[in-house]
């Protein structure tokens, strides 16, 4: 379990709101492979009923407020799931990323690091409030990231000229491959060197997810990850 000066600053406030009753770690804070600078803190917070425009606009402030003080350059998301809803794997949250509140569902994945890997800052420990997560699970949930999010971005491949989704989708796909063939979840860290890339760009890739300057070639690392992509959602098609 590590500690963030910031992750329990925000506790205290989501704390003080009154209606939120967990918060929970998942991510790479969870798994032990949080890489200070680099990686992103992945929270989820469990409310005693729906996030309105009121509330909604509250946690919007208080991010704000966070992102330009104690969590500046933290990455700092949160998902926020109406207790309620929890079963309802489809449903989406407000969840604040990367500088705004936008929609989206806690996906299969972060539900399944929440249960087998993550901690509660406050509230009650992630088992208690979600059901046991089993190999097919973990196998499903990944299917789906690779068939959804993926697959949209492989059918794009001028999208893989930006060095960071090059960089996410090789770690991506290794991660996805390792969940459909063994039913657990692989670390950012462990994925990198687990990418399907030649080892001067694994090289590079694991300097940069240690924080170190390390430029790749832009094309030809967009056409390794690209392909990679077209290769591993192939593969997550395919019937089980």
């Amino acid at each position: 379990m590590v500690g963030l000066p910031a992750v329990d600053e925000f506790a205290g406030e989501l704390a003080a709101l009154g209606w939120v009753s967990d918060l929970l770690v998942a991510g790479s804070l969870a798994t032990g492979d949080h890489r200070p600078g680099v990686s992103d803190l992945d929270l989820v917070a469990l409310t005693d009923g729906p996030a309105d425009a009121a509330r909604q606009a509250a946690l919007a402030a208080l991010h704000r407020r966070l992102d330009a003080g104690s969590a500046a350059g933290l990455h700092l998301g949160c998902v926020y799931v109406d207790t309620a809803t929890i079963p309802d794997v489809h449903r989406r949250h407000p969840t604040w990323t990367h500088g705004q509140l936008v929609q989206r569902i806690l996906s299969g994945i972060t539900r399944a690091e929440l249960v087998r890997h993550g901690y509660a800052v406050f509230g009650r420990p992630p088992g208690e409030a979600f059901p046991a997560v089993s190999d097919d699970d973990v196998r499903a949930a990944a299917r789906a990231e690779l068939t959804g999010y993926w697959a949209w971005a492989a059918r794009r491949p001028w999208l893989w000229l930006d060095p960071t989704l090059a960089d996410l989708g090789l770690t991506s796909m290794a991660r996805g491959r390792h969940a459909l063939r063994h039913g657990t979840l692989l670390t950012k860290t462990a994925a990198v060197e687990a990418a399907a890339a030649p080892p001067w760009l694994i090289s590079q890739l694991a300097a940069r997810r240690r924080g170190e300057p390390a430029t790749s070639p832009r094309l030809r690392t967009a056409l390794i990850a690209w392909q990679d992509a077209l290769r591993t959602v192939r593969q997550a098609r395919r019937p089980a």
